[in-house]
């Protein structure tokens, strides 16, 4: 299977301009063959919102307009990821992201469960973890500050999914964000897809670096800190020009390819 991480700079409070432009590049993901697509956190909305009040306008439910308008590209044969603005019938609001199934049904919301402190200002912590069943593989998404929870280490450790669907928005301090990220995941071994945002929002800039990382930790491929971009990586080329083991944590993950 081909695994794709889409970078992108949302446009602040421009949900509609932001689901074309995620539309065009899940397109450019798939056009490259690739059976799983992932989109940044908060990809239609921006990041950085002072109180529910202000981000309600661009809250939806799972099976609001971002579903509708990315249901189409999965149609077209893979699963794709996207973090956006969920409001809840109750009215609470969550940062989470849509599994579309490649038949263009969703599969699930997943709801950010540990909130970095600019999501405080707006939203209500997720309560589980996710894993979904594909035809490839087992995925489990995450969203950001996921990563920084020893309990998504732990549950990752236990259940070993083949794919880690990351959609992030990760905050700029200066370090080699790669790095970073793999320490986080040392006692897993799958596939990691983090696709990540770029740019500056109200004072806070992102690290952009988007990318793909292989079981045992090596970056197979990544963007660029700035500017949109889709990067692919076909696991099995990847297998063959790395060995077995880059792809494998046990025998039955043969599966993917």
């Amino acid at each position: 299977m081909k695994l794709a991480a889409v970078q992108y700079r949302p446009p602040r409070s421009r949900p509609t301009r932001a689901r074309a432009d995620l539309v065009r590049l899940a397109h450019a993901a798939v056009d490259a063959g690739a059976g799983m697509v992932v989109l940044p956190e908060l990809a239609t909305s921006g990041y950085v919102w002072p109180s529910a009040q202000a981000i309600l306008p661009v809250a939806e439910p799972p099976d609001g307009p971002t579903f509708q308008a990315l249901r189409a590209v999965a149609q077209r044969g893979a699963w794709i990821v996207c973090g956006y603005v969920e409001r809840d019938p109750d009215g609470g609001l969550y940062n989470a992201a849509l599994v579309i199934r490649p038949d263009g049904e969703l599969a699930l919301s997943y709801r950010k469960v540990l909130l970095f402190e600019l999501d405080t200002t707006w939203a209500r912590p997720g309560t589980r973890r996710a894993l979904v069943r594909t035809e490839a593989g087992e995925v489990a998404p995450a969203i950001c500050m996921d990563l920084n929870d020893p309990r998504l280490q732990t549950w990752l450790a236990m259940v070993q999914p083949d794919v880690l669907a990351f959609c992030t928005s990760w905050v700029e301090e200066g370090y080699d964000v790669h790095a970073y990220w793999r320490s986080q995941l040392r006692a897993w071994r799958g596939w990691m897809v983090a696709a990540d945002r770029w740019g500056e929002e109200s004072g806070v800039r992102f690290a952009g670096r988007s990318a793909i990382v292989a079981p045992g930790g090596r970056v197979a491929a990544s963007a660029e800190a700035e500017g949109d971009a889709v990067v692919v990586v076909d696991t099995e080329e990847w297998g063959r020009a790395h060995g077995a083991d880059s792809v494998q944590t046990s025998a039955d993950r043969s599966r993917w390819g």
